[in-house]
Formats: C-alpha cells, sequence, structure tokens
C-alpha cells in the first residue's frame, strides 16, 4: 500500500509506504519531543522559580509586602503578552534552529541575573527582562512543532511540551529545596544563599542549554539532519498532501488578517485566557497557598510535587486519547468538572488535608487544557503563515489570563483566599460552556462547507489563490 505526493509545481510522482511514514514519525519524536519539552520545561522553571524563592526568604529581604509580589509577577506576563506576535514573525523569517535558542539563553541570563537584586525594583525590572525574552517561547515551540507534524498528531506532541509545565512545577520544588540549602558562598558585598541560588543556579543551567540546543535543533522537515535524502522528502511532502501547504510561505498581512478574524482562534483564545488564570495561578502562588496551611517552607516545596507529577501524566494521557480519536473540545469540557471540584474544596473546606486533596482534582482538571486549546485552535489554522501567528495570538490572548491570575491571590486574604478560588471556579466553569459551544461552531460550520455554502470562495480565484485560502477552503474541515 502507497501514498502519492506530487511536489505543489510538479509532475514527478513521488510514493511511500506507510511503514516508511511511521519510522519518519518515530525519528522526529526521538528528537523533536524531547528537544522541545525539556526547552519549555527550563522556560517555566525560570518563571515559576519566584515562587519558590519567596517562602526561602526573598519576600523578607526585598521587603516585598502588600501587593508588591503580585506587582512582580504582573508585569512579567504584561510584557509577555505584547511580545508574543512578532517574536513568531520573526521566527517564521530567521527559522527556529537560532532563534529560539537565543530565547532560552536569553531569560536564562536574565534567571542568572536575578540571584544579585536589591530590592523591589530591581526585581521588577529583572521580571520585565524575563518577559521580553519568554514571550517567544510557547508559541514558537508550538509553531515549530507544526512544522513537521500532521493535524491528527499535534494534541499528544504539543501536549507532552506542554506538561513541561507541570514538570517544571514539580522539578522546581525539589530543586529549590536542594538549591536553597547550598552555603552561603561569594563575594562579602555580594553573597548568593538560600534563594539566590534558586536563581542563579536553575539560569546558569539554561544557558548552558540555550548555547548547545542549535547543535541539535533542526529547521524544518526537507532540512532535518536525523533523516536521510528520502526520509527528509517523505517528511516535508506528508504535511503538502495533507494541508496543500509550503512550509517556506512567508508572513503578510493578509495572513495576520485572516488569523484575527477567525472565529475558532477567539473561542481557543478566550478558553487559553481562562485555563492560564488557574495554571499560572496556581503555579506562582501554590507554594504560598500551602505555606499558609501551616507547613513549614520545605514542606510546602515538597508538597507542590505530586500534583503536577499527576497533572503531567494526565494530561499526555489525554493528549494522546484525543489524537487517537481526533477530538479536542469534549475532552476540555469533560476535565473542568475536576478543577470545579477542586475550587470548590478550597474555596469552603476548612481542613488542611481535604484542601491539599483539593489541589490535585485542581491540576488534574486544569492542566489538559492548555495545550488543549492551543492543539485546538493551531489544527484549525491553515496554512503555515497563517498558523505561525495564530498561534502566537491565542497565546498572546491567552497569556492576559497570567496577568490577572497575579492578582487572584494576594496576601491581605490569607490563608483561605476567597476571592482567589471564587476567581478560578467561576473561569473553569466559563470554560466548560466554551467548549462545549466550541464543538457546536465547528460541527456547524462543517456542515454549511458540506452543504456547499461556502464553495463561492472559489469563484475567479488563481490556482496559488485558492491554495492560500488555508482554512478558509470549502474542502477544510474543522476539528470538534
Amino acid at each position: 500500500m502507497s501514498t502519492r505526493c506530487a511536489f505543489d509545481q510538479s509532475t514527478d510522482e513521488f510514493t511511500w509506504t506507510p511503514e516508511e511514514e511511521k519510522i519518519v514519525r518515530r525519528k522526529l519524536d526521538m528528537w523533536i519531543v524531547p528537544l522541545t519539552t525539556f526547552l519549555y520545561l527550563l522556560c517555566f522553571l525560570d518563571r515559576a522559580n519566584v515562587g519558590n524563592a519567596r517562602i526561602q526568604g526573598m519576600g523578607k529581604d526585598l521587603n516585598l509586602v502588600g501587593v508588591r509580589f503580585n506587582w512582580v509577577t504582573s508585569i512579567f506576563y504584561i510584557i509577555y503578552m505584547f511580545v508574543e506576535v512578532p517574536s513568531n514573525i520573526l521566527l517564521k523569517l530567521i527559522g527556529p534552529r537560532f532563534y529560539l535558542p537565543l530565547l532560552v539563553v536569553g531569560f536564562g541570563l536574565v534567571s542568572l541575573c536575578t540571584a544579585f537584586v536589591r530590592d523591589f525594583k530591581d526585581l521588577l525590572v529583572a521580571r520585565a527582562f524575563l518577559g521580553i525574552f519568554e514571550g517567544g517561547v510557547m508559541p514558537g515551540i508550538a509553531f515549530f512543532i507544526t512544522c513537521f507534524y500532521k493535524r491528527e498528531e499535534l494534541y499528544l506532541r504539543i501536549g507532552i511540551y506542554v506538561s513541561a509545565a507541570s514538570l517544571a512545577g514539580a522539578f522546581g520544588g525539589l530543586l529549590a529545596t536542594a538549591l536553597a540549602r547550598i552555603p552561603r558562598w561569594g563575594t562579602e558585598h555580594t553573597p548568593i544563599h538560600t534563594w539566590r541560588n534558586i536563581f542563579f543556579f536553575e539560569g546558569l543551567i539554561t544557558i548552558i542549554a540555550g548555547l548547545l540546543a542549535p547543535i541539535v535543533m533542526p529547521t524544518k522537515p526537507s532540512g532535518t539532519w536525523f533523516l536521510d535524502e528520502r526520509q527528509r522528502r517523505i517528511a516535508a511532502e506528508r504535511l503538502v498532501l495533507k494541508g496543500g501547504a509550503d512550509e517556506n510561505e512567508q508572513v503578510e498581512f493578509h495572513h495576520v488578517a485572516r488569523s484575527f478574524f477567525n472565529i475558532n482562534n477567539y473561542i481557543c483564545a478566550l478558553g487559553f485566557f481562562l485555563i492560564n488564570i488557574t495554571v499560572q495561578g496556581i503555579s506562582l502562588f501554590m507554594p504560598t497557598i500551602l505555606n499558609d496551611l501551616g507547613w513549614t517552607a520545605t514542606k510546602a516545596q515538597l508538597y507542590t510535587v505530586p500534583p503536577y507529577v499527576c497533572a503531567c501524566v494526565v494530561a499526555i494521557c489525554i493528549a494522546f486519547i484525543s489524537d487517537k480519536t481526533n477530538r479536542r473540545g469534549i475532552y476540555l469540557a469533560a476535565f473542568t468538572l475536576l478543577a470545579i471540584t477542586g475550587f470548590s474544596i478550597l474555596r469552603w473546606a476548612t481542613d488542611a488535608n481535604v484542601r491539599y486533596m483539593g489541589v490535585f482534582f485542581i491540576t488534574l482538571g486544569a492542566f489538559p487544557g492548555g495545550p488543549g486549546f492551543l492543539s485546538w485552535g493551531m489544527n484549525n489554522a491553515a496554512g503555515p503563515a497563517v498558523r505561525a501567528v495564530s498561534g502566537a495570538y491565542i497565546v498572546t490572548l491567552g497569556t492576559a489570563g497570567g496577568v490577572l491570575a497575579t492578582w487572584t491571590y494576594v496576601s491581605r486574604e490569607a490563608p483561605k483566599y476567597s476571592t482567589g478560588h471564587t476567581i478560578n471556579l467561576s473561569g473553569q466553569i466559563a470554560v466548560m460552556v466554551l467548549a462545549l459551544a466550541g464543538i457546536a461552531y465547528c460541527k456547524w460550520e462543517n456542515r454549511q462547507r458540506d452543504l456547499g455554502k461556502r464553495d463561492h470562495r472559489l469563484h475567479g480565484k488563481t490556482e496559488a489563490q485558492i491554495k492560500d485560502l488555508g482554512y478558509r477552503h470549502p474542502e477544510f474541515r474543522y476539528i470538534t
């Protein structure tokens, strides 16, 4: 059995077997998935370590009283959200091999320098620069993955790399506990100790990883170093067959406009926004929430690990099932029930152990949502230029949820944090409604195309213009 694929401007036939394609996909998985997962783990680790550092003495040393910590976390997301779309356009122009590692080295350097801040203002500046470099990483990696995989293969791969957020949460708690115990070192004027060790060594690890990344990072399927010549052609043409896309397509203004007028993008961006309120909020404040249950700083750090590990496993399993069934919205809607249960427990329960159980429900229910909405949006955005802008656009609007997350938990409401839990509870209910609405819209739009009500888009257009229609092509079908 063979699959036929032809170059866009060629009559030459090129065939391959399903077994050959499977080998190519496995090789891609061996290099692309671990690399992107590791880079995003470092990204999220350097973002969320401020929460670990806070309970290891940073709050006291830098006098982060009142809402100062909220401003420290908020400034990062404010800068972050304005960087994402321009960064992905640059990524499309420059290529990922050097651009993405440059961002990694940049935020690693900022994290390392945070070890030397002296006051609240210094920390604000450091977090702002961290937002500049990290802003392009998540949408950049998401687009990078879409350049190598088919639509029905995306959620699992995006789910694995985004699950690095939960891995970073688990690993971050363990690493912070170990690093904070390193004896005081440095000079008399710039001593490094406790929370400063967290920023210094995590930043150093990130810088080294970023410098080494270009050695193994490919640029595109047709230029992948770990595939032979035939496999590279299969890797490139299997995507052309599925999406009619040119991997070298440049971003033009109409691609940007088309991304902004895609209704599915708004559904996914709003869903990502609501999910991010929970994911970013829990990531930043879980150590504080657990510490306020009466536990020691070390116990609170270590107790952040199990919920993240469980969330990582569940998120990957859901991504696998979603790709196999080629469905998105139903899983997003179903898992919000767990998060709703968890926030209900935190909002009204009083026993510390019961509240800790609620944290498990929250991470299990919320963490699959980020990769779910992002992959759903990118599944339904074609071709490559539109997909690049759409991915960044969805993450940008979603990042606004991170800004709100930084203000959901304020110190004056400790230890109950009733306002924060209520906001997140309401947000998860809205996610469920939105996911169901997204399913309904995609089914309706597919039905219109089945009835021929979008065929007029082909009238009077050249072959190149028809190919450039992307998701607006009458034969394109939305994944529900």
